[in-house]
């Protein structure tokens, strides 16, 4: 048999024989603290009116307030003793409310551990780990088609990476010559062609238009033919 079998039995103890459930005592224990409370409080009420009665008489009726003395002593005896009933009665209703309580916790944990007993029946650690072993298998599979698939891919084209990075150096360069021309501009500007004539070093006659005579030394010059008048 089971713990649990043994714990709670096949047919349910002898509740299940018809002895009282766990509940039925719990619930005939509250009633007895109910019907004791209300005792209480009775013989609360009797104390205080034997006590005024005791009052009342005094010194007049010496023998009624010894009387009345006498029951409200009795009076407060099963008061004590009732005080002491309920406080057994509450320590069996609790223990009995927490021995309840376990009872159905470990009759829950019972059903739990028959459910996973039974999911378990079909499960073989040997296929576990094999399973757990594909499944890594899989894993590490699809990061490597991840991975091949983001490469690049030239399509059958390959270059040389130096070679492509020197003919790009040079093109840089280029445009920095360029750059640099534009903004310091030409070094030398060209002259204007000098005329091969010589000159001579010093005029020996002085050549003015035929119509303007005033403008004529006084002396007067000597024109040739091709200034002569007709």
């Amino acid at each position: 048999m089971s713990v649990f079998g043994k714990l709670f039995g096949a047919g349910g103890g002898k509740a299940g024989k018809g002895g009282p459930t766990p509940q039925d005592a719990i619930q005939r224990l509250r009633d007895t603290e109910e019907m004791l409370s209300k005792k209480q409080e009775f013989l609360e009420t009797k104390i205080e009116q034997e006590l005024t009665a005791a009052k009342k008489h005094g010194t007049k009726n010496k023998r009624a307030a010894l009387q009345a003395l006498k029951r409200k002593k009795r009076y407060e005896k099963q008061l004590a003793q009732i005080d002491g009933t309920l406080s057994t009665i509450e320590f069996q209703r609790e223990a009995l409310e927490n021995a309840n309580t376990n009872t159905e916790v470990l009759k829950n944990m019972g059903y739990a551990a028959k459910a996973m007993k039974a999911a378990h029946d079909n499960m073989d650690i040997d296929k576990v780990d094999e399973l757990m072993q594909d499944i890594a298998d899989q894993q590490e599979l699809a990061e490597e088609i991840s991975t091949a698939i983001s490469k690049p891919v030239g399509f059958g084209e390959e270059f040389d990476e130096d070679e492509l990075m020197a003919e790009l150096e040079e093109l840089e360069q280029e445009e920095l010559d360029k750059n640099l021309l534009e903004i310091s501009g030409p070094e030398t500007v060209p002259l204007p062609n000098v005329p091969s004539i010589t000159l001579p070093s010093k005029p020996s006659e002085y050549f003015l238009p035929s119509h303007d005579v005033s403008l004529m030394p006084c002396g007067g010059v000597s024109l040739g033919p091709e200034f002569a008048q007709d």
